[in-house]
């Protein structure tokens, strides 16, 4: 039970400081910036990991559990264990969110911008989810992200795609960071794209991973 605690606690500290750092951002006129928003995913991820990655990988995002796997570097019977463990830190932190900010009209929820398309926004959100899992899955081991270098790498690579990505798409690559803002908040317009893309994106980059890996074993 500890390891569904500590992706419930660690998915609770994800999505409460990051969707929480939108929140504040929209209700005070932009006084954390995008790139501030950006620093605290990358952050939050990267002390969340050093904090959580040897009791349960870190996973905090149900693409990610679902590509490990997909890798076989994680029993698909654990994953449903996962996922309900996520959600339940992720909607706990959107309701304490919606009690503290109620002015808030998104609770950081995932929405294209204006005029982008959902079908381009698809398209990013894939791309961002591949490049998420190639150097989630490269740093790790086993279903385990543990140490200096798997903490800098994924809280770095959040950050970047949150500082360049952000702005089109939010640039969520987790469908639970996605679901329960959208669900609390009422903003469940493009959801089917957020909880799609990521899970193709993981798997497409284990596909990768793979035929790499292949190659250099022969």
């Amino acid at each position: 039970m500890k390891t569904y605690y500590a992706e419930t606690i660690g998915t609770f500290a994800m999505i409460f400081c990051g969707c929480g750092a939108i929140a504040i951002n929209e209700i005070t006129n932009n006084a954390i910036t995008h790139v501030g928003v950006a620093i605290t995913w990358g952050l939050i991820v990267m002390s969340m990991i050093y904090a959580f990655g040897e009791r349960s990988g870190a996973h905090f995002n149900p693409a990610v559990t679902f590509g490990f796997a997909c890798a076989k570097k994680f029993p698909w019977s654990e994953v449903p264990k996962y996922i309900i463990a996520q959600a339940i830190g992720a909607f706990l932190a959107c309701f304490i969110l919606r009690f503290l900010f109620p002015e808030s009209e998104t609770l950081g929820s995932s929405l294209p911008a204006e005029n982008f398309e959902s079908y381009k926004a698809f398209v990013l959100e894939l791309i961002l989810s591949f490049f998420l899992m190639v150097v989630i899955i490269n740093v790790s081991t086993g279903s385990k992200e543990i140490g200096t270098m798997a903490a800098v790498a994924v809280g770095g690579v959040i950050l970047l795609e949150a500082m360049f990505a952000g702005p089109m798409t939010k640039a969520s690559m987790n469908p639970i960071r996605s679901l329960a803002p959208a669900l609390v908040s009422g903003n469940t317009q493009h959801l089917w794209l957020y909880l799609t893309a990521p899970f193709v994106g993981s798997f497409l980059a284990i596909v990768g991973f793979t035929v790499f890996k292949d190659d250099k074993n022969r």
